[in-house]
């Protein structure tokens, strides 16, 4: 398996760090830990670093401007630090609009700037699309802030492979961010062969399946009270009953080949798919270690072919989103 893969220029380990948690979601967060974690995972080698403006309102962009600030020129120049616009919420909500305006991807882009403290974006995504707005037309909004030198590449998410092809034809996309996971594999039917075909680097969001393939996560009424993940179908009453069997039988695969399961989620991935890119979220620094070793684990064809099986699309059960989170979302609706 190779370690370093391609990314929007970049060289960078296949394994990245997905901020998110660090502000909302998850329930309660801090900064300051939150700051220790992502010292750590540059320490130990991170490089591939993702943030969004509507994480928290602002507040994930301005604590990883932070964490960049205490960097070197030099560290600085090799993060690829990815972030998205197109959600646009009401502080503390879960309800979204999406704007690709022009006007609204040039102030976007500029707030970002501002609060990461960079003078470029090395990454910088559409995060959800509005059908109102032609995608050629947001590509060229894109490729102005390129040509401004605002931005450094141009990445999508959750985008049908119509888009992916429309909007490639007007200049190269860098990356394609979906959700892909042991138990969410539907970016396997179209997305995943096109972005190699296209060679569009993919990256995969929850690849620990939003930490229920960790083994580890609690039931889901003990979680906190905001934590998102109450809401969420595949975690609820029968069907999360059903999805936490299929875990308990994972867990006791990766424990017979002596690897926990969070790292045989990542080494999947990453044995499977030569062009994907993985960014788990920690908020705290204790798993940082064993899933970055996973991640560098390579699992024979046996034990693919034994997860393919376990994971099959119609083993999971359950909406992986509420309808509300569906908003803005063109890849296949499960």
């Amino acid at each position: 398996m190779t370690w370093l893969r391609p990314l929007a220029g970049f060289q960078l380990p296949a394994m990245g760090l997905g901020c998110m948690g660090m502000s909302e979601f998850y329930g309660p967060s801090d900064d300051e830990q939150s700051l220790r974690t992502l010292r750590a995972a540059y320490d130990r080698g991170v490089r591939h670093f993702d943030t969004a403006d509507t994480y928290g309102s602002g507040h994930n962009e301005t604590l990883l401007g932070r964490f960049l600030a205490g960097l070197a020129p030099g560290e600085r120049a090799g993060v690829c630090v990815a972030t998205k616009f197109g959600i646009r919420r009401t502080p503390g909500t879960y309800e979204r609009n999406i704007d690709n305006s022009p006007d609204y991807v040039k102030s976007a882009c500029e707030a970002s700037l501002r609060r990461l403290g960079l003078d470029c974006l090395p990454l910088f995504y559409v995060h959800r699309r509005d059908p109102a707005v032609p995608i050629e037309a947001l590509m060229e909004s894109l490729v102005a802030l390129k040509t401004a030198g605002k931005i450094a590449a141009i990445g999508l998410s959750e985008v049908s492979a119509d888009t992916l092809r429309r909007a490639h034809a007007v200049h190269p996309v860098a990356a394609l961010q979906n959700e892909y996971s042991l138990w969410e594999r539907g970016a396997e039917a179209e997305m995943l062969p096109l972005c190699q075909a296209l060679g569009v680097a993919f990256v995969a969001y929850s690849p620990l399946g939003r930490a229920l393939l960790s083994a580890e996560l609690p039931p889901t009424e003990q979680l906190d009270a905001k934590d998102f993940r109450r809401q969420l179908p595949r975690f609820s009453g029968e069907a999360g009953a059903h999805n936490r069997a299929l875990v308990a039988e994972f867990s006791s695969l990766a424990e017979g080949w002596q690897m926990k399961p969070a790292q045989v989620a990542l080494a999947w991935i990453l044995s499977r798919q030569p062009h994907a890119h993985v960014i788990p979220g920690m908020r705290r620094e204790t798993h940082l270690q064993a899933n970055w070793d996973g991640a560098r684990r390579t699992l024979d064809a046996a034990q693919l072919a034994r997860l393919d099986a376990l994971f099959a699309p119609e083993a999971v059960q359950g909406a992986r989103y509420t309808p509300q989170g569906y908003v803005g979302i063109e890849s296949p609706q499960r």
